[in-house]
């Protein structure tokens, strides 16, 4: 972009500014989201959860399920396409 465009999107500056943090956050977010140590975790957590009886076994199974969902597309490497969106 030339010089006349930037003087012109000045004023759009710190939407611009804004839009690219919120980017950053999402993009850390997602990988947090997809960490397989986070994950994991996560489902060790669940099983606690579910022999201390807070959780029944229909519930342990649809929660597990997510979690290992999470976990495949985090060891693919697949966290997120920099767009706040999952590949």
């Amino acid at each position: 972009m030339g010089l006349i465009g930037e003087v012109l999107l000045l004023p759009f500056a710190p939407v611009r500014g804004s839009a690219w943090v919120i980017r950053q956050v999402l993009n850390e977010a997602e990988r947090l989201y997809y960490d397989p140590a986070t994950v994991r975790a996560e489902l060790a957590r669940l099983e606690e959860r579910l022999e201390a009886g807070e959780i029944d076994d229909e519930e342990f199974d649809r929660l597990e399920d997510d979690l290992l969902d999470r976990l495949e597309i985090g060891l693919r490497g697949g966290a997120g396409t920099g767009d706040g969106t999952a590949r």
